[in-house]
């Protein structure tokens, strides 16, 4: 009897975890179906609606210019290479490492790898060949574990590779562009961040889902 009541209890379990992530589903493509920014980006032939997160920091803040060279960390799909690359056009420069493959984007030398890694970092720091970066962009972001104590560790390492990457190629008076979910750490990354730059501001670009707890940090004027 205990048997078949746990065989039963597992089976209805089993299918309200289902029909939970099936709801889940259903909302998040009925949501993308109707998200302006996935039309937008249709019709403009960006890669992700988030490339309207970095025009509209770059419109506000003019990170990118024609002839910037830059870093894109945590690039894939691409959408953000796309908006640099457009913008900084032949005579600057466009560098994107990711862990997963990027189809390549015209103008930007890419580098598939995981940051966390020594060796991968070596490698992308070869591509630069030598070069002081005028800006870092980093969307980063890890797989989602589902448990928020773990998803923000793996979060703000992430974050903290970036700073460290960011503190050791920025040229003086250069600037750094960071997604985090505000946690327990953000207080202490935000702190790291000030000592770096001269000014560190917060933006929550209008194409950031409001249900969602990330926003970007932006240092400027490396010290």
């Amino acid at each position: 009897m205990r048997d078949g009541a746990s065989a039963i209890l597992s089976i209805e379990t089993t299918e309200g975890a289902e029909m939970a992530r099936s709801k889940s589903s259903n909302s998040w493509l009925q949501e993308h179906v109707n998200d302006q920014y996935v039309h937008m980006a249709q019709k403009d032939g960006y890669r992700a609606r988030a490339a309207y997160k970095l025009l509209e920091i770059n419109d506000k803040d003019k990170l990118i210019r024609p002839g910037t060279v830059l870093a894109d960390l945590g690039s894939t799909p691409g959408s953000w290479s796309q908006v640099a690359a457009r913008i900084v056009g032949d005579s600057g420069k466009v560098f994107a490492l990711d862990i997963l493959p990027m189809d390549p984007v015209p103008g930007v030398d890419f580098i598939q790898g995981d940051f966390r890694e020594e060796s991968v970092l070596r490698e992308f720091e070869q591509l630069l060949g030598g070069r002081e970066l005028d800006l870092v962009i980093s969307d980063m972001a890890p797989n989602i574990s589902g448990m928020s104590a773990i998803d923000q560790a793996r979060s703000f390492l992430l974050c903290e590779l970036a700073l460290d990457f960011a503190r050791d190629h920025l040229k003086p008076g250069g600037h750094f562009l960071v997604k985090v979910f505000q946690g327990s750490d953000f207080q202490d990354y935000l702190k790291a961040m000030r000592e770096l730059f001269s000014e560190v501001v917060t933006r929550k670009p209008k194409a950031s889902r409001d249900r969602s707890s990330e926003i970007y940090l932006l240092g400027k004027g490396r010290r």
